[in-house]
């Protein structure tokens, strides 16, 4: 997948004009709060996992990681990520642009409850140096979630 069909899938849901694409890398979370003057907890931060074979994306706030019993208790077995040199064939996205929207089918989204303190997030938008804005209220629709989960820990502190 490319950050233009990214772009493309966005724009059904009206968000094609809350894309920013940045003139820096903003593969990691504290790139991208440097900057767009967003604190790192309303970054939104894609984990890519393998959970029986099947690619799981969980978005959580930038600030917060994965808390391995919850994630276990949730899925049925501990967290294992999916290689960087295999995101793109699995998830569609390369590593640095990982994000819920425009994947491959057959992954699973999750949403995790630690982005619900903010009133809108910024996840990747496909590649590295984009973002797109979503509400907290769109996100469900448009990052195709199956639900919201519990399974970051390191936000509540």
């Amino acid at each position: 997948m490319s950050a233009e069909s990214t772009r493309e899938y966005l724009a059904r849901f009206g968000l094609d004009d809350k894309i920013i694409t940045y003139d820096v890398p903003t593969a990691t979370v504290q790139q991208a709060a440097d900057a767009s003057g967003l604190e790192p907890g309303q970054i939104g931060k894609t984990m890519a996992f393998d959970v029986k074979g099947t690619p799981v994306l969980v978005l959580c706030a930038g600030d917060a990681k994965v808390w391995n019993s919850a994630f276990k208790r949730q899925f049925g077995v501990k967290p294992t990520f999916i290689k960087p040199d295999e995101l793109e064939e699995r998830v569609g996205h390369p590593m640095g642009g990982v994000c819920p929207f425009n994947v491959r089918e057959g992954v699973q989204s999750y949403l995790d409850v630690s982005l619900q303190r903010y009133d809108f997030v910024r996840p990747a938008a496909g590649s590295e140096n984009t973002g797109v804005d979503v509400t907290i209220d769109h996100l469900p629709q448009v990052a195709n979630s199956l639900g919201w989960v519990d399974v970051c820990k390191g936000w509540r502190e």
